[in-house]
C-alpha cells in the first residue's frame, strides 16, 4: 500500500515523553537560517516572473512585465550582506545553527558555501530550488531531491541530513525522501513541540517539527521592529523554559538572510541570543543533533505515532 499522509489531531496528548535532552536541559533550541537566495523563481531561471516572497516588497501587489530588478536586488541583499551579518553574530558567540539550504543557492555563492562548511553548520536540504514542491509532478520532485543532494555534497562537502520544503510539502514528498534514503529526519510539519516517528511504506521516518511562529517571516505580516520580534521569540522561550521544569520541549527559530540579515532587524537576533545565553539548562544545538538524540534515546517503536 502506497504511503498516504494522515491527519493526526491527538499526538502525544497531555503526557508527552521526556526527551531526556543532554545534561538534563529544560529546552532544546535550534536556530535555522534559510539560505534560498538565487534559487527562487525568476525570469532568469524560466518562471517568467520575479519572486518577491519574504522580502520588503512582499504584499505590495505590483506586477512587472519582465524582470523586476528591485525584487531581484532584495534577494541579493541576503546573500551579499545578510548572511555575513547573521553568520558573524553566531560565530562571535560560538553558537551552532542549521542551514535550510537550496542547492542552486549554494552553487551561486561559493564563498557562502565555504563559510557554512568552515563554521560546521549542519544542512537540512531546502530543495534544489526555492519553489513549491506541491506543484511538481512525482518524477519532477524525485529529480529535484536528487539534484539538491548532489549540489549540497558538491558545495558543502557532505550530504544534507534532513529535508524541508518551501511552503510545505506535497503528498508525495515524504514518501520520495524515504525512497531516496539517507535523511535522518524531515521537518515538513508544524504541529508539535517534540519530534515523533511515522511509518512510510514500512520504513521509519523521524519528523522534527518546525515553526512559522518563532520566525522572522512575522515581519511580513505585522511585526514592525526588532523590539517586537525579540519580544515574540522571548515570550515563546520563556513559556517553554518554564514548562521545561517538568515537560521539556524543543523550540525552532526561523531566520532569512534577506529579512533578519538587515541591520535594523539583526539587533533583535543579537538580543535574543544573549538573552538565551543567560539561562541555565538550555541546549542551543543543531537540528541534526536533535535528530540523532531522538534516534538514540527514543528509537523507532515499530509503528508511527497513532498508527
Amino acid at each position: 500500500m502506497v504511503y498516504q499522509v494522515r491527519r493526526d489531531f491527538v499526538g502525544y496528548g497531555a503526557n508527552p515523553p521526556d526527551p531526556k535532552w543532554p545534561d538534563g536541559a529544560r529546552l532544546a533550541v535550534n536556530f535555522v537560517l534559510n539560505y534560498e537566495e538565487g534559487s527562487e523563481p525568476s525570469v532568469q531561471d524560466g518562471e517568467g516572473h520575479t519572486d518577491t516572497g519574504l522580502t520588503d516588497a512582499h504584499g505590495m501587489g505590483q506586477t512587472i512585465s519582465g524582470r523586476d530588478l528591485a525584487g531581484e536586488s532584495l534577494f541579493e541583499y541576503g546573500s551579499r550582506v545578510g548572511f555575513w551579518r547573521i553568520n558573524r553574530l553566531f560565530r562571535e558567540r560560538d553558537l551552532p545553527m542549521t542551514i535550510y539550504g537550496c542547492g542552486l543557492a549554494f552553487e551561486r555563492n561559493p564563498e557562502v558555501s565555504k563559510a557554512i562548511k568552515e563554521a560546521g553548520y549542519d544542512i537540512c536540504s531546502h530543495g534544489w530550488r526555492w519553489i513549491k514542491h506541491y506543484e511538481l509532478s512525482e518524477q519532477e520532485e524525485r529529480e529535484h531531491i536528487r539534484k539538491a543532494i548532489v549540489s549540497t555534497e558538491k558545495m558543502i562537502g557532505e550530504r544534507p541530513s534532513g529535508w524541508y520544503c518551501r511552503y510545505g510539502p506535497g503528498e508525495n514528498t515524504r514518501r520520495l525522501i524515504v525512497e531516496e534514503g539517507g535523511f535522518l529526519y524531515d521537518s515538513d510539519y508544524y504541529g508539535d513541540d517534540l519530534p515523533f516517528w511515522v511509518t512510510v511504506d514500512g520504513k521509519p521516518q523521524l519528523v522534527v517539527p518546525y515553526s512559522l511562529t518563532n520566525n522572522d517571516g512575522k515581519y511580513m505580516i505585522g511585526i514592525g521592529n526588532s523590539d517586537q520580534w525579540f519580544t515574540l521569540v522571548k515570550d515563546a522561550f520563556d513559556m517553554l523554559y518554564r514548562e521545561g521544569a517538568t515537560q521539556p520541549k524543543m523550540m525552532s527559530v526561523g531566520m532569512h538572510c534577506r529579512l533578519l540579515g538587515h541591520a535594523a532587524r539583526a539587533v533583535g537576533l543579537e538580543r535574543i541570543l544573549d538573552y538565551m545565553g543567560k539561562h541555565k539548562g538550555v541546549w542551543i544545538t543543531k537540528r541534526v543533533e536533535i535528530a540523532k538524540h531522538w534516534h538514540k534515546t527514543h528509537p523507532y517503536p515499530g509503528k508511527g505515532l497513532n498508527e
